[in-house]
């Protein structure tokens, strides 16, 4: 394994609330990222003939999109914060009252109500659902039946993301910067992504309570690390094996304050990144090299607004989710429309 030398970076609970609390809206390009009127674009530069121009990054080369929308659906759920596909095909979305679970067409399943809002959902093979609530874990079985509630791991835990991989449930604490990797009874066996100079690992940086994983056929665990703007590969134990991402107003790279937020992955192995400020879904080859755009920002322009937040209290208040069903429809959530768009690939 190679050194990774990367710069460091600091961050207090004030500041990570603080920061959180503007949602979509905080990105480095300001105001004019958030609204692409004409009217408003032309305000900026009549006030300002030094604004930056980042109208542009609303606007998506069409060869550029390689997808197309078949469908589209509410969320019955307020405050909808990440999506997973089970068996079936079925979805599973974390909203503020619990899980809804939905068919491949967005027809009601069932419903697994919670005591605090769901923040993140995975499901396992055998229809274990998995469900993290702010500081701990949940546990429902097949029949939707509650099985037990995880301890919680530490005082500043925020879950924001969960991942199933053989007999591993993978846990990102955004509050805590890292990956809890349990056993399914609900063992803590590891820590991965820490800050560890000995072991060549910079730390995972986290701006905001955004923070993803995705188990990869390759046999290691890709974490979205936001702040650093690129997805970083590990080993089981928690070795950093490499990674992938810029920060870059270009489409093939990450930019805003903390991008990206979501990452899932294709049946042939590339994979698939959500973004929010600006917000888009993007592909990506198994090396890291950019491919494709599934949707684009102008798909989302409420999501894009700023203000469009609707709970300033929790930081999960705009960007996008995504997961990937069976046959490889990619099945966006988006968290400020509350609606799920499912995309085919085009041909």
């Amino acid at each position: 394994m190679r050194p990774m030398k990367t710069p460091q970076y600091s961050i207090n609970r004030r500041t990570f609330i603080q920061r959180s609390a503007h949602g979509a809206g905080v990105l480095a390009f300001g105001r004019a990222a958030l609204d692409f009127s004409p009217r408003a674009y032309s305000a900026d530069r009549a006030a300002n003939p030094f604004a930056y121009e980042v109208e542009y990054l609303a606007k998506t080369d069409p060869a550029l999109l390689k997808y197309e929308e078949v469908r589209r659906f509410a969320v019955p759920g307020p405050e909808p914060r990440r999506i997973d596909i089970g068996p079936g095909d079925r979805l599973y979305v974390a909203t503020e009252k619990g899980v809804n679970i939905l068919d491949a067409k967005g027809g009601p399943v069932g419903d697994l109500p919670t005591s605090e809002p769901a923040r993140c959902v995975g499901v396992a093979p055998d229809g274990m659902v998995y469900v993290g609530l702010r500081d701990h874990i949940e546990v429902f079985d097949s029949r939707f039946a509650p099985a037990g509630a995880w301890q919680s791991p530490a005082r500043k835990t925020w879950l924001t993301g969960l991942a199933l991989k053989g007999s591993d449930l993978f846990a990102a604490d955004s509050g805590n910067r890292v990956v809890l990797r349990y056993d399914r009874s609900g063992k803590l066996n590891g820590r991965i992504g820490e800050k560890n100079h000995d072991r060549n690992v910079p730390g995972l940086v986290v701006p905001s309570p955004y923070l993803d994983i995705v188990p990869a056929p390759d046999g290691l665990i890709r974490v979205a690390d936001p702040g650093r703007h690129r997805v970083e590969a590990y080993t089981l134990d928690g070795d950093l094996e490499f990674s992938w991402g810029k920060p870059s107003n270009a489409i093939d790279g990450f930019c805003g304050c903390c991008n990206p937020i979501g990452l899932t992955i294709l049946p042939d192995g590339k994979f698939v990144t959500c973004e929010k400020g600006l917000p888009r879904v993007k592909v990506y080859q198994a090396d890291g090299t950019f491919e494709s755009v599934v949707a684009g920002t102008e798909s989302f322009p409420e999501n894009a607004r700023r203000g469009s937040a609707r709970n300033p209290s929790d930081g999960m208040m705009g960007g996008l989710d995504a997961a990937v069903d069976s046959q490889g429809m990619i099945y966006i959530l988006d968290l400020v429309a509350r609606d799920v768009r499912v995309m085919r690939r085009k041909g």
